[in-house]
């Protein structure tokens, strides 16, 4: 689905936006916030073609990363084992397909529903789930914070609070996305928020302590950056084995959670053990 659409986009749109844009939306990845649309939706009786609305989010994950990378934010020259947008296209087209990738989302879920056969309401819904994690009080607002803690000492909770934010509100608002299409209940969708809440901060620390042991061809990005730029991480504040203890805590209660709302699924269960134990 994200590859046709970047073949659309890029006939589309003025030759290096649109080559900018395609080659965000082509790189490699894990694509675990689409799969974990998918995931609720089927774990919670959904049977339609789900995978517009699972596209949507990643385009707006591969939106924050071209914006994470650039030379204002993290200065970055690799993103999954690629030259970063910027490098490859230049900051002001990076910038631009960056912006321009948020209303593409918004066509795909937009697509999505009406694949769906849902109400004309529920893109109202769903998309104000999506925008809202990615906004200021999201994934921008949690960069926001990121930034202007680079050279500072954080408390464990300002850590925690900053990374919910930042990395799991997406995470997160996936799950609920997938929930609120198959139409689930409050008690439901509750519980896989909260299941969001939890693998979000499980996926943050594992991504900070192979940060600071993975290698860049490993990761597919620069490794060690962090310590370089003298930010604050989980791998920092905590010892490795305290916060790959905590890590396995946040997933425990993620699944337990599901549990609670007799949410029976082994591939959430199975994406939650993947969080914490994956090597990039």
């Amino acid at each position: 689905m994200l590859l046709e659409w970047a073949d659309r986009v890029a006939r589309q749109s003025p030759r290096s936006l649109g080559a900018a844009i395609a080659y965000a939306l082509q790189s490699p990845g894990k694509r675990l916030r689409p799969a974990l649309v998918m995931a609720v939706y089927r774990a919670l009786g959904g049977v339609g073609p789900i995978e517009r609305v699972a596209a949507a989010v990643e385009v707006v994950h591969c939106y924050s990363l071209v914006h994470d990378d650039l030379p204002c934010m993290d200065d970055d020259d690799l993103r999954r084992g690629r030259p970063t947008v910027h490098r490859r296209f230049g900051v002001r087209a990076a910038t631009e397909a960056g912006q321009r990738m948020i209303p593409l989302a918004g066509r795909l879920l937009a697509e999505g529903v009406t694949a769906l056969g849902l109400p004309p309401a529920m893109l109202g819904r769903l998309a104000a789930e999506l925008y809202r994690a990615a906004g200021a009080v999201g994934m921008v607002g949690g960069q926001f914070l990121d930034l202007q803690a680079e050279g500072r000492a954080l408390t464990l909770e300002e850590m925690v609070a900053m990374h919910r934010r930042k990395t799991g509100a997406l995470i997160a608002a996936s799950a609920v996305i997938g929930a609120l299409a198959a139409g689930a209940d409050l008690d439901r969708a509750g519980a896989v928020r909260a299941y969001g809440d939890e693998i979000g901060l499980a996926f943050q620390i594992a991504d900070d302590l192979l940060d600071q042991t993975g290698t860049s061809a490993e990761l597919g990005k620069t490794a060690g950056k962090d310590a370089r730029r003298r930010k604050p991480t989980f791998a920092t504040l905590m010892n490795p084995q305290d916060a790959r203890a905590e890590a396995e805590r946040c997933v425990e209660r993620a699944v337990d959670r599901l549990r609670q709302a007799h949410v029976d699924s082994s591939l959430l269960d199975d994406l939650a053990h993947f969080i914490i134990n994956r090597r990039s």
